[in-house]
């Protein structure tokens, strides 16, 4: 009797096959920009980017294909990124790291994912979130909360 494993989320291209492909990837994206334009509340964030998102979804869109695994679409049209660097043109502080973080996790919540992966994704893009974050504050320390 055979056992069949699944390769954990993470290693491989297992992420990219669990959201899809690039089919996926821009359905997700597509979706993540929507509801960044259709929630009051995104305002903030939603602010910080061109009125033309077009750009702004092939970015993303090749960022999570090569980050979740698959073809590294990013580095193949745009050339390597550090993300926490490349944010550090805008001010990100908690209200924009938290509000993009809801934007994408309703965005995720659309899509026929696995709850396992829905939770994976999710949690995975809370670290460079949180990156994103220390490196605006490492720039402007005066926006970095006070102890």
């Amino acid at each position: 009797m055979s056992t069949i494993s699944r390769v954990p989320f993470g290693v491989g291209d297992a992420s990219f096959q669990a959201a899809g492909g690039e089919a996926g990837i821009e359905h997700l994206v597509a979706d993540f920009y929507r509801i960044m334009d259709e929630t009051k509340s995104a305002a903030c964030v939603r602010r910080l980017y061109p009125d033309d998102l077009s750009e702004s979804h092939e970015r993303l869109a090749a960022f999570l294909s090569g980050w979740l695994g698959g073809p590294r679409r990013y580095a193949e049209k745009f050339g390597s990124i550090s993300i926490p660097h490349f944010h550090t043109r805008w001010t990100v502080g908690e209200t924009e790291r938290d509000t993009w973080l809801d934007c994408m996790a309703l965005a995720i919540a659309r899509q026929a994912y696995a709850a396992d992966f829905a939770a994976y994704l999710l949690a995975q893009l809370r670290i460079p979130a949180e990156r994103i974050l220390q490196a605006g504050q490492q720039r402007c320390p005066a926006s970095a909360p006070q102890r």
